[in-house]
């Protein structure tokens, strides 16, 4: 979404519009949007002529801000919910274990995504166009 913002830039979108582009309902879009600008990253205009629009520069947007914005809970990756069998070695071992796994795996996810930035997608996708 944030890619079709930058590619249109100072235009107001509807959320039909972008719902298009994404392939899903418009209000998975508002849904998403509206968590946006509770983030400050986007924000709406009522009316005709209305929509729509991205408040921070796409070279500073990253991937990280706009996944904190929508999965404010910061866990990428989450253990069952309920307590495996304390008296299986397998069970008593397994949350520690993958623990120590999911943070490695996020400590390089996060930083992957910290440093991609909105602006890197969309010159990406602009090469792609020209190619």
């Amino acid at each position: 979404m944030m890619t079709i913002f930058a590619l249109k830039p100072g235009e107001s979108l509807t959320s039909e519009f972008i719902a298009s582009s994404v392939n899903t309902n418009p209000v998975v879009i508002r849904r998403l949007l509206g968590s946006l600008r509770a983030a400050g990253i986007v924000d709406s205009k009522p009316g005709v002529g209305g929509g729509w629009s991205l408040l921070i520069d796409p070279a500073r947007l990253t991937l990280l801000d706009i996944l904190r914005a929508v999965e404010p809970q910061n866990e990428m990756f989450a253990l069952h919910r309920s307590e495996p069998n304390p008296e299986c070695p397998c069970g008593l071992h397994i949350q520690g274990v993958l623990t120590e796994v999911y943070d490695k795996v996020q400590d390089g996810m996060t930083r992957q995504l910290a440093d991609t930035t909105i602006a890197c997608i969309t010159g990406k996708i602009r090469e792609r166009l020209e190619g």
